[in-house]
């Protein structure tokens, strides 16, 4: 089961899947630094890693005609 469709072209952009990784980045510090709820920094933690994997590491490269 696929949570991200990473053949929608919003996803395309390198800099709105660094946005969303900056995003849930912040988040994950917000939580550890504010609420220091173990669920909560497990949960962004886990979303932070996936959203690395997916966006960043994973994403399939480009091979366009540029020399």
């Amino acid at each position: 089961m696929k949570i991200i469709d990473r053949q929608h072209s919003f996803y395309k952009p390198l800099w709105r899947r660094v946005a969303i990784v900056a995003f849930v980045a912040g988040w994950l510090v917000f939580e550890v630094t504010v609420s220091r709820e173990p669920l909560w920094i497990a949960g962004a933690g886990a979303l932070l890693a996936y959203a690395v994997w997916v966006f960043l590491i994973n994403w399939p490269k480009e091979t366009g005609g540029q020399s």
